[in-house]
């Protein structure tokens, strides 16, 4: 889908490497680190914030294969956190389909990781930017979907990334039109509600490094989900959405300013 190289940037921060450095991860770069530093300096909470939203699109992805989905379409995948999406739904169903989707050429290094499961089921990536490029249309997602059947949209952390001007709204009321009925949007986002102050600035650290940012408020994270049915809770902070203790991540109970996301989980009627 895309002309652009293969070459690591390595002297700019990028968001999914500093990702991974919140998580403990070890692949990213000394611009990645400083700038994650430079985040964590404002606040620890974006430590929790990232172990709060891999576990609610742990329980997410697992509550949306159990109710029959099989066709999940990740969009800002990010590098391989295990369990990755793949893992998680193919341990329910085995013939799950997943396709991720991101523009980061480190991610391509993993590719091998992010598409390796069951005999049954299906995975394959597509180096695209979602925001910019027809994803829907991409041969990598129309060879492994049947797309007249249900699919879950996952837009897990990525939409903080595209400010207003690039349309989010738009890109996410466009993907929904165009799957069936009984197709899934499943999102977390940072917000600004619980600590406006640090998330702000925040932001800035982000900006500063290349990568836009903006945090959204509970109303504007809702517009995402219009006429879309959610699913119980409902919007709520990412660590509230169906707790089931199922892992470490979730023996302690969070305060919402250190989670610092909602998360929803809403199916096209």
């Amino acid at each position: 889908m895309s002309d652009r190289g293969n070459e690591i940037d390595t002297l700019r921060a990028h968001p999914a490497r500093m990702y991974d450095y919140y998580l403990g991860g070890k692949d990213w770069f000394p611009a990645d680190r400083a700038a994650a530093e430079e985040v964590l300096a404002l606040s620890e909470n974006v430590r929790t914030a990232a172990r709060a939203n891999r576990a609610f699109m742990r329980r997410a992805a697992r509550a949306l294969a159990e109710a029959g989905v099989r066709q999940f379409l990740d969009l800002g995948a990010g590098i391989p956190t295990a369990p990755n999406l793949h893992q998680v739904v193919q341990e329910v169903a085995p013939e799950c389909r997943v396709v991720y989707v991101d523009n980061d050429p480190m991610v391509v290094e993993y590719v091998d990781v992010l598409t390796h499961g069951t005999p049954e089921g299906g995975t394959a990536y597509v180096e695209a930017d979602a925001f910019t490029e027809d994803v829907l249309r991409h041969p990598a997602v129309t060879g492994t979907f049947d797309l007249s059947q249900p699919v879950a949209l996952c837009f897990f952390a990525l939409l903080h990334f595209a400010p207003d001007e690039r349309e989010p709204y738009a890109l996410v009321r466009d993907m929904c039109a165009r799957l069936p009925s009984g197709s899934h949007l499943a999102l977390s986002h940072i917000t600004p509600d619980f600590a406006p102050e640090d998330t702000r600035r925040g932001e800035g650290v982000y900006r500063r490094s290349g990568t836009p940012f903006q945090a959204r408020t509970r109303a504007e994270f809702v517009r995402f989900l219009d006429g879309l049915d959610l699913l119980e809770p409902g919007v709520v902070v990412a660590d509230e959405w169906r707790p089931d203790h199922s892992d470490e991540e979730e023996h302690a109970k969070w305060e919402p300013a250190q989670v610092g996301s909602y998360a929803a989980v809403a199916r096209k009627p």
